[in-house]
């Protein structure tokens, strides 16, 4: 299976992407996880978004990355998020990845923040995130604070 990927800054963003963006994260994040929250922040107006299209168009794949001092006093990536139907195929690991090569290319060596959900702690572990032992629930769900440092 082939995917494109795109990157672009929210400014840049068709409406129709952005859309299908947000779907997926609500598809995910709020119905799939059972878990109703704000998922539109506001910070994906700051955003750099990283998404994978199908064959067909679909986004399959998202992720956003914020400069410093908008999450965190790092830069920091989030929503990160792979369709269902596409867990286990290598999409999510491609996707940070890519999410890594597009911060340094934007903001260079620098570290990088985020908040992973605790179940995925080792997924992240393998892109180089170490946990800071700040743990919380977020929504009712065990998240744990992590950190690439450059």
């Amino acid at each position: 299976m082939t995917f494109k990927k795109i990157i672009n800054h929210f400014s840049d963003i068709s409406a129709a992407h952005f859309h299908d963006i947000v779907a997926l994260r609500i598809k995910i994040f709020v119905i799939e996880q059972n878990c109703p929250y704000q998922e539109l922040d506001g910070k994906d107006k700051d955003a750099i978004h990283l998404y994978y299209m199908d064959s067909e168009d679909t986004v399959v794949a998202a992720t956003r990355i914020l400069p410093a001092q908008i999450s965190y006093k790092e830069v920091s990536i989030g929503r990160v998020v792979v369709a269902e139907e596409l867990r286990g195929t290598g999409l999510g690991h491609e996707l940070m990845k890519q999410s890594m090569l597009c911060v340094k290319a934007q903001f260079g060596n620098v570290d990088v923040r985020l908040s992973a959900q605790k179940h995925l702690e080792h997924y992240y572990e393998k892109h180089g995130f170490k946990s800071t032992g700040k743990e919380y629930l977020e929504d009712g769900i065990p998240h744990v604070e992590m950190l690439y440092q450059s």
